[in-house]
């Protein structure tokens, strides 16, 4: 019997409006993934970017593999083909790609420009479901994109020098979008953490090879360990299980509105610990995030 195809998703489990158990799982990935752009940042003074995505996505598979339940599934043999691209999609690209582009944009405006990945998801699920979200999703993406421009946009005008890591996040974001619709099935299959294990430990076995090599050009300090153990351990193997469950619960469109709370996390943190600059504008932005982020998360149809 042929397997699924690779790019293919399913509906969330539920098309309610969000519940205590959603608005907890929202606000734990934001504010973890949203924290991660500082740590990504402290690393940078000691590792070299290939070394941070390397020992990131290693830290959390050891995670995830000490945990009894994530062995006890069994993958059928034509899901280890979704795994093994999840590895390079959802771990290997996009965590090598975050330290790169944070040597030309601020933790502060990483976080900011994540906010584009639930304009992604809509169109590719779409095209994928072969229908359209709600009228409320619609809505409420289309506010929370709005919002997101006001946050990024004094940061980003006029910027030749962000130009690059703007471009590799932007990549980034599409890998991450494409991953989280085609885990969803895997997730309804598996459970969380089985899936996540697996797909990590492939990312961890991608990644190894120039990270390792670019170990040898580290200089490590207290700061930068202390950034790397919560940035592996919390923000790979505790946040990715818990988006791997967000999404197979709630739908790719509206589990990836947490990328719309981010910004507020990583510009409050970004100016307490690096002294970045905000303007109002940015400000505003994030109120009409909060906006956007609420009326996505009301009933589905």
């Amino acid at each position: 019997m042929a397997g699924p195809r690779l790019m293919s998703t399913a509906e969330g489990t539920t098309s309610h409006a969000f519940g205590k158990s959603e608005w907890l799982m929202l606000c734990s990935i934001s504010t973890i993934w949203g924290a991660s752009f500082l740590f990504i940042a402290n690393a940078l003074e000691s590792f070299k970017p290939l070394s941070i995505g390397f020992i990131r996505v290693t830290l959390g598979a050891t995670t995830l593999v000490l945990l009894p339940q994530a062995r006890r599934a069994k993958i059928d043999r034509h899901d280890w083909v979704r795994i093994a691209f999840l590895g390079l999609v959802w771990m290997a690209i996009p965590l090598t790609l975050f330290p790169i582009a944070e040597q030309w944009v601020s933790s502060s405006v990483a976080g900011m420009l994540n906010g584009g990945m639930p304009i992604v998801v809509v169109i590719l699920s779409s095209l994928l479901l072969r229908r359209a979200p709600g009228p409320r999703q619609l809505v409420g993406v289309a506010i929370g994109f709005v919002g997101i421009v006001l946050i990024g946009w004094p940061s980003l005008r006029g910027s030749r020098a962000g130009a690059h890591g703007v471009l590799l996040i932007v990549l980034a974001l599409v890998c991450y979008a494409v991953s989280n619709i085609i885990a969803v099935p895997l997730t309804h299959k598996y459970g969380a953490i089985p899936t996540q294990m697996r797909v990590q430990v492939v990312g961890a076995m991608l990644t190894a090879p120039m990270g390792l090599y670019n170990l040898r050009y580290a200089h490590p300090h207290v700061k930068a360990i202390a950034s790397l153990l919560p940035l592996g351990i919390l923000g790979t193997g505790l946040a990715f299980v818990l988006v791997g469950r967000f999404v197979a619960k709630v739908g790719a469109t509206r589990g990836t509105i947490f990328t719309y709370l981010m910004p507020i996390v990583s510009i409050g943190l970004g100016v307490v610990f690096r002294n970045d600059q905000v303007a109002i504008l940015s400000l505003c932005g994030c109120a009409v995030v909060l906006v956007g982020a609420f009326v996505t998360s009301r009933a589905g149809r």
